[in-house]
This record gives C-alpha cells, structure tokens and sequence, in this order.
C-alpha cells in the first residue's frame, strides 16, 4: 500500500515556543543546514477543538486558522519541502474537533494528517463510543482517499485502551513512538516490541524515533527500522529538541531494503541512563568550619538550561564538597562521566572520588583537567556496580586542588548502563596498543609491530613547498612489505577501550572515526584519538568499543592518498566539536592539541596478566 511517506524523511514540529527559531523561514534554514535528507515537516494544528496557536505565543510560527497553515504550506513548497499535519484528538467535542481537522485537510498543499491518540489524560481518554462518529464526519469531509495516519503508543499494554479495531476502518497508516530514552529501555528491545504489536493490524507502520537521544541509539533505531523491519519512511520527534550532535543520524536518506537481513553491528550499547545536575534533588553541598556553601559557591544557568555551580579552587585547605548519588534501580556495569562546562572550569586538578564499585573496598579518586574540556561530557569509566550497596556510583568532589587563583566547576554527573560487552577488568583503560598488526605483534614490545612504520612523524614539517605544507597532527603508519601498499585493507584495532564520537566521511579525508578513549588507569588522562583515511567502518557514533576491537580496514580515502593509517592523539576535546581539525603550520596549536603517539603509547602500554 502507497503512501505519502515512502522514502521520505520527516521532523515532527510541536509549537513556535518550544524552538529557538522565529521564523518558518529560520526552521526552513536549519533543516537545509544540518539535515537536508528531511523533506516533510509535520506541523500540529489542533489541539482537541482548538487551534494549536491557542497554545503557542510565537505569532509567526503560530497555527491559529486555515491562512495560518496556508503560509507555512507555501514557505516550505518553495523549499522543496512539504506540509503533513497532526493534530491531538480528545472525543469532547466531536463536531468542532473533526471540523477543525477537516478544514486544515482541504487546504491545498497539506499532503496528510496524523492523529496522536494516546490514552492518557490531555489525549484519548473518551473510550469507544466517540471514535466512529468522529471518525465518519472526518471522512465525511475530507474524502476516502486523503491519507489519514494514526500515532500511538506503542506498548502492548496500551493498545487496546484506544480500541484500535474502532479506528482501523477510517485510517491509513499506523506511526509508533518508540521512545527508549523515556521507556528507559533498551532501544532494540523497544523497537522489537513495537513492531511486533503493530504487525498484524493490516496497515503501513512507520517509527516515530527520538531526535534527543543518543546519536548512537538513533543510528541503531534508523536502520533497524529500515533493514529489519521494512520501515519505507522514518520520522523525528522532535524539532527544538534535536541538535547538531543528533543531526548526523537523522540526516540520511530512507533506503529500500536490499533484502540482506543482516543486523547492523554494534558491539556496545547504552541502556538505562541517570543523570544528576545541581538542580536535582540526588545532588548535595555542603561547607566545612561551620561556613554555608551558599556563600561561598557562584551559579549560572548553563548551555543545557540547568544551574552550574563554581568557585575559586582552595591551595591548602578544602572549604565546600559536593555529592551527586545516582540511586541506581539496577545492577550492572555503568560509564560514569562528569559534565565540564564551558565557564568556570579552569582547575587542572578535579579529583572525583567514586564510591561503591565492585571490587573496591574504598573511594576510587580519578583527576580531571577541567581546563581541556568545554561543555563535554568527560568519563571516569566504566565500572561494575550492585543496586542494593547504597553507596554504589555516588561520586565526591571539593574544591582543594593545591592551585591558586583557578576555579572549579560542580556540575552534572551522568550513569550509562552499559549493555553488550564485558568491559575491562580494570575498569579505565589499562593502556594503548598499537592500532595495526596482528594479536601478536600488537602485544610484543615494539609499538609499531612487524614491518608497520611511520612515514611521517609527529610535528614533522612535510609536503614543504606546496599548498598542503603543514606540521603533522600524529603518524601515517604504513606497510610496503612484502609489496608496497601491503596494508591495503588490513585491519585497524581500537587502541584503548572507549566511546566512538565520530564515524563518517569527511571532504579530504575520507573516512574518518573518533574515539574517546577512557580515562588511563595509570593517570586519569582522556584522549581521543583519530583513525583516518580508513574504508569498511564496523562501528557506529555512541558504539563503546574495547581495546584490541576491531573498528575498520586501513583505506586510501578514495584514491587521495597510498593505502596507510593516519592516526593522531588529542589530549584535548577539539576532535570532539571538530573531526577535521588540521592545524596545518600553527605549531603551538599542534603542540596544545596532539601528543606524540609513538611516545605516549610507548609509556602506556597494557599490563600483562
């Protein structure tokens, strides 16, 4: 059955006040901007028996009658984008509500209107008795062949508090809110159980995923959706929520099936996920010497809306503590990350002191350079936790550094259950091996194994005299024996454990992955590291990876370059927010943002058992 969703891509749009645009035209722009695979925006125009602008402050962007969404009909047609309403339908009213929905149908250029029927309070709550009236003035107005969809809750619990079997004969197509993040489940498991409910009702079922949740997870829900169970088009919710981290994942096109049921890879997952800030009621601080931590600690609202709190770090003695407690509902491993903002944060010594992991008998203290990082999540790592220790993941942190005139930030705190793979014994990462060779090689006592070598070295002035002259950011590992470009598709390992960032393409380099590698056992430090130029990437944004895992093949970016691996270490967060950064011939920005590879892994080299 055809509808007005095969291949396409759509973002679910709520109110004028729930974005930071003004303009129709400024949503227009950020979708071109970030997600050009988006083509149908779905607009809410009623709210039961009322215009959704009764609801929305923002004029422009307000739905308040027919000429409201004639406007936005016309702004996004001349973009090459179309108009999908969906309005929430409450059975108090029968006959202004269908009639609000009929007029918004008949207007030209509206190619479909999805209910949202949930069966909670503000939504369906009428029972059965409304649904065929409603439904048959509805038809009545608009004619049998306007596609009329249906959102729902997809829980099998819930499906049969709408009465599905009273709205089948008037609508078209079937759209599930699979929302994990707000399950708090497994997003596989959601999915899985979604479609499994809505399979047998006869008609089109389309996801509605997420737009604000893990980009890893929504890599993962976009091609299941497609690949496993034969989505022909995918929407978001919602715009005004979704940001240039989830952009990436939404910004691909729906793709037939080409029949290879094959699940995508993914080696680690998050599940359940807790998160502490300032403003929550599992934070505590305090002051020592009888003094009030009010008085002593600043505030400001932070890029993510919640309160960050700060002050200058203590040299000799600590004046306030903070404590976050996660309150886990479940045992199990856990990554734990502190957020550093972009304010405030200046002190080279945060020393988080965690509680209640398993095989600890004490605190486990582990420094962060606050100094590095802006508005990045930065991880403690991965430790095993058991729910019913009440002491378990509970994290201090105070203000005594040892540092003059620095400052310190106490900000969020974030639990990532982590699902799919047994993480190192060790819990941080227990050291860097080199990311080619075989087991073998990779564990022998020279960093670059075999006949590997490096073609350029780190902070080396090469291609002198052309317009790509430039200090090199790290390595350009290589292998010519036994024939020249021998690496031609050799595998690339995960040189410590940690969180894949980034796994794209990028002009000029080609395929590019990031990694945030865990804080080192030895000494708390985080780096990122790059793996360029490579070809059959194995691992998605979000994916946790271990140490010795395989993540891609060794590439020429497309013929750019000879077959070699270029690969780089950043102590800072810059490849975060930027993957391509090349700092070309700034040598102090090269020297502030990389660290020798061949040394650093050289120091840092795992502990054998």
């Amino acid at each position: 059955m055809a509808t007005p969703y095969d291949g396409k891509v759509a973002i679910w749009h709520w109110k004028g006040d729930s974005i930071a645009e003004e303009t129709i035209e400024d949503l227009v722009k950020t979708i071109k901007k970030w997600a050009p695979a988006i083509t149908q925006v779905w607009v809410k125009t009623s709210d039961g028996e009322d215009w959704q602008g009764e609801f929305d402050t923002d004029r422009d962007l307000a739905i308040d009658s027919v000429a409201s969404v004639d406007k936005w009909v016309r702004i996004l047609s001349a973009n090459g984008m179309e108009f999908h309403a969906w309005a929430v339908v409450k059975g108090d009213n029968i006959t202004e509500e269908a009639d609000r929905v009929i007029e918004v149908c008949n207007r030209p250029g509206v190619k479909s209107m999805v209910l949202d029927i949930e069966p909670f309070s503000g939504f369906w709550t009428a029972g059965r008795e409304p649904i065929r009236p409603l439904m048959t003035r509805i038809r009545r107005g608009v004619g049998g062949r306007f596609h009329i969809g249906m959102a729902v809750d997809p829980r099998p619990w819930h499906k049969d508090s709408i009465f599905p079997e009273e709205w089948r004969p008037f609508v078209n197509s079937v759209h599930l809110q699979l929302y994990w993040e707000t399950f708090q489940r497994p997003v596989r498991e959601v999915l899985k159980e979604g479609f499994d409910t809505w399979k047998d009702y006869g008609l089109p079922v389309f996801p509605v995923l997420p737009g604000s949740a893990e980009r890893g997870d929504m890599n993962v829900a976009r091609v299941l959706s497609v690949k496993t169970y034969k989505a022909t088009g995918i929407s978001w919710w919602r715009f005004g929520v979704i940001g240039p981290v989830q952009f990436p994942a939404i910004n691909h096109p729906v793709v037939p099936d080409d029949g290879d049921d094959e699940d995508p890879v993914v080696q680690g997952r998050y599940g359940i996920e807790v998160v502490v800030t300032p403003d929550d009621a599992r934070y505590r601080d305090g002051a020592f010497g009888g003094q009030n931590a009010d008085d002593l600690l600043s505030t400001f609202r932070g890029t993510w809306g919640w309160t960050t709190k700060y002050k200058r770090t203590a040299k000799t003695s600590s004046q306030v503590w903070a404590r976050w407690d996660p309150q886990f509902v479940a045992s199990g491993w856990y990554e734990v990350s502190a957020f550093v903002p972009n304010r405030h944060a200046t002190t080279r010594l945060a020393r988080y002191k965690l509680h209640g992991t398993l095989g600890s008998s004490g605190e486990l203290e582990i420094p962060v350079d606050q100094s590095r990082y802006r508005n990045v999540w930065v991880p403690l790592g991965v430790y095993q936790f058991d729910a019913n220790d009440v002491k378990a993941g509970v994290v201090f942190l105070n203000d005594l550094t040892g540092e003059p005139n620095r400052e310190i930030a106490l900000d969020a705190l974030r639990w990532r259950q982590v699902i799919g793979i047994i993480p190192t014994e060790k819990y941080l990462a227990d050291g860097y091996d080199s990311p080619v060779g075989t087991a073998a090689q990779r564990r022998a006592s020279d960093v670059w194994p075999g006949e590997w070598f490096d073609a350029t070295g780190f902070a080396r002035r090469y291609r002198i005299g052309t317009p790509g002259e430039a200090y090199h950011t790290g390595v350009d590992l290589n292998l010519n024996e036994p024939f020249w470009d021998a690496d031609a598709h050799s595998p690339i390992y995960a040189a410590a454990s940690g969180v894949v960032t980034y796994a794209d393409r990028l002009p000029g380099w080609g395929n590019v992955i990031v990694i945030r590698h865990d804080p080192l056992i030895s000494a708390g430090e985080v780096l990122y590291g790059r793996y360029a130029h490579v070809e059959d990437i194995r691992i998605s944004v979000g994916d946790r990876v271990v140490r010795g895992q395989m993540i891609c093949k060794v590439g020429d970016a497309g013929g750019l370059f000879p077959y070699h691996l270029h690969y780089d270490l950043s102590p800072t967060a810059i490849l975060e927010s930027q993957p391509w950064h090349w700092p070309k011939l700034d040598r102090d920005s090269l020297l502030l943002n990389y660290i020798d590879p061949l040394d650093f892994t050289r120091k840092h080299r795992p502990t054998e058992p």
